[in-house]
């Protein structure tokens, strides 16, 4: 153990070193260090950072540090993707391996990891199983595998995904190297089962405080939630996310936002990715201040201004909630999670539950159709990949959309397909030829000549490994029209010059198994049971959040994720409504006046406004409290106050 200890002190200053290289800052955010060091000491760890905590550092940071290549185990394409540009842009070799890629790029990237001297392959679990990611595993001096949203391995977890066990299979190919499994939300059971299934060698657990001083809990009851929100939307200040489950819900309440006079737009996975980029990017330059999103609006958020997230929807569980509320607050300002509870969403959250367990009959039902619809053999498609027109598939055989993605999803859970999410999956080509017999060609078809050396000029690897293209940046550049830059590209791909694959945006669907006729399908009754229960032991949890009038909403949360024994926020719904004073006692109304004196002349900080006042301070502040909520004090950034009319009126 002395010699593991000596080893990580050794690395803490070129650790520092990289930090500060390759991400410009001089210090690790909490816990970031201690992951490290421990990784670095050949330890197994389990990291439990919430949301924002700087989770990729941790196992970025210790791989370049290390000689050999680090396996990143991720669920999330467009994760996988948005990171391997970032590391790319910072001059650190990084690649992916993912469902839409054909089994010759996996092939060739695959090779690379090999020989290229690459630091980061990213990969998708379901890669794991596959002979061709196996046998070359085995020629890569692999230094880490970091596992990324590790309570998929859990089925005690509220997002299980099979095809993470494969990672246990992995661990007894690349022997004696540490895993770094990382998750945002996990109770202590899944914690366990983590631990467990990736086979540690000895438990570690590394964990952050979920308490978030700076964020507010609150639970407006409501059954006009639209009002509700208009009115809230007023007295907020900053940026802020609104979350419903709707699409169509979606686009209603920006256009309602925007005659409120609110910059506003909305955003969800039925969106084109240019549209998702575009409005993402916008929101983050704060041209809009507040974003109406599904939950598909969260993967890449790292922008800290965020002061308020609220749901116009229950969410399904503790753990969803938790991770989407937790994106306010991260510039470390007050801020606020507000969920808006009728009475109607009790019936409407218990409805999701029969929707998303439709039961086994119908699985077996949308099984067989898929089969169909894809045109896939009895016995054949184990390991073919499709791409999947969800829209279409439904219109043909009138599935409910609802319906047919739970069934999906139990597929998926049972080991039989896996489905990717759209994703923009860009353009990419690859020299067939060598450079002598591209030279020839050149010389024998001049009228090809320049269009190859516009390739050349633009993009570098062309042949060694396929390079992601855009056929609209081509054209512009040599001003020729994208569809002549096209015609070029299929051209030279029928005359085998180049492999060319045109971009696309559909999900992809992978069968992991050939295709089964309906008597042996099976799904077992009692994992379908188990993870129903699960599901609705979730729902009521979230039920019994929103519905709770007297246990403090933070110490609600804390003590779902096993951080027990916390005292009460003071600042949470329930908290003021326990402490609260009367607003029309006289001694209230005192206070309140002198309150609304001093801050129409002045803002000042609520230390100082309580040093002013000759009153109990717990009394200033929760009146001063009350006034931030009734919207006639204002909270600036600075944690200033200011009286918000222009005269004092109470």
């Amino acid at each position: 153990m002395a010699k593991l200890q000596k080893k990580s002190l050794v690395k803490l200053e070129e650790i520092r070193g990289i930090l500060s290289r390759f991400w410009g800052f001089t210090e690790f955010r909490p816990l970031q260090e201690e992951i490290i060091l421990s990784v670095l000491a050949g330890n197994d760890t389990l990291a439990l950072m919430p949301t924002g905590g700087g989770k990729s550092v941790t196992f970025q940071v210790p791989a370049l540090a290390t000689e050999g290549i680090c396996l990143v185990i991720t669920p999330l394409i467009a994760l996988m993707k948005d990171q391997v540009d970032q590391l790319n842009r910072r001059r650190i070799k990084a690649t992916a391996i993912h469902s839409g890629m054909t089994r010759y790029e996996i092939d060739i990237t695959l090779n690379n990891c090999v020989f290229g001297d690459y630091k980061f392959l990213y990969l998708s679990p379901e890669r794991l199983s596959t002979e061709l990611f196996l046998t070359r595993v085995r020629d890569m001096n692999v230094n880490l595998i970091a596992v990324d949203e590790a309570h998929c391995i859990s089925q005690w977890g509220y997002d299980f995904r099979p095809s993470y066990l494969e990672i246990s299979s992995l661990r007894q190919i690349v022997e004696h190297i540490p895993v770094l499994a990382l998750t945002a939300t996990a109770t202590p059971e899944v914690c366990a089962d983590i631990q467990e299934r990736l086979l540690f060698r000895e438990k570690n657990l590394l964990k952050m405080s979920f308490q978030r001083e700076n964020l507010t809990y609150i639970v407006r009851q409501t059954e006009d939630k639209q009002g509700e929100l208009t009115r809230m939307i007023q007295k907020l200040n900053g940026s802020g996310i609104i979350y419903t489950r709707s699409r169509k819900k979606c686009r209603e309440i920006a256009q309602m936002l925007q005659g409120e006079g609110v910059t506003a737009d909305y955003y969800h996975a039925g969106l084109k990715q240019e549209a998702r980029n575009q409005r993402q990017q916008g929101w983050t330059e704060n041209r809009y201040r507040v974003m109406v999103a599904t939950n598909a609006f969260g993967m890449g958020i790292d922008k800290p201004d965020v002061h308020f997230v609220i749901h116009m929807d229950l969410p399904d569980s503790p753990e969803a909630y938790f991770q989407e509320a937790g994106r306010a607050g991260r510039d470390g300002t007050r801020s606020w999670a507000i969920l808006l509870h009728s009475p109607a969403d009790e019936r409407l959250l218990k409805q999701r539950i029969e929707v998303n367990f439709p039961g086994i009959p119908k699985v077996r039902e949308v099984y067989m159709a898929l089969c169909n619809y894809l045109q896939i053999a009895q016995g054949s498609g184990k390991g073919q990949q499709y791409d999947f027109e969800i829209g279409e598939f439904l219109h043909r055989f009138r599935f409910n959309a609802m319906v047919a993605s739970s069934a999906i999803t139990i597929l998926s859970r049972e080991g039989y397909i896996s489905l990717t999410d759209a994703f923009h999956n860009p353009s990419r080509i690859k020299f067939r030829v060598e450079r002598d017999g591209l030279y020839g060609f050149q010389v024998k078809h001049g009228d090809f000549d320049g269009f190859i050396k516009l390739l050349l000029r633009s993009y570098s690897g062309l042949f060694t490994q396929f390079v992601k293209i855009d056929e609209v940046f081509l054209a512009r550049r040599s001003g020729l029209s994208a569809e002549r830059v096209y015609n070029y590209l299929k051209s030279l791909s029928t005359r085998q010059i180049i492999y060319y694959l045109p971009r696309k945006e559909v999900p992809v669907i992978t069968f992991l198994e050939e295709r089964l006729d309906e008597r042996n399908l099976f799904i077992s009754p009692g994992r379908y049971n188990f993870r129903k229960e699960r599901y609705e032991k979730r729902v009521m949890e979230m039920l019994r959040y929103a519905s709770a009038k007297t246990l403090c909403r933070n110490q609600f949360l804390l003590s779902y994720f096993g951080q027990r024994d916390t005292p009460a926020c003071g600042r949470c719904d329930v908290c003021l409504s326990k402490s609260a004073p009367d607003p029309r006692s006289e001694e209230f109304q005192s206070i309140a006046r002198s309150i609304a004196e001093h801050l129409s002349v002045e803002g000042m900080s609520l230390e100082e406004l309580i040093s002013r006042l000759e009153a109990d301070p717990e009394e200033v502040a929760q009146v001063a409290e009350w006034l931030v909520d009734q919207g006639k004090v204002v909270r600036e950034k600075n944690l200033l106050m200011r009286w918000e009319k222009g005269t004092p009126e109470i």
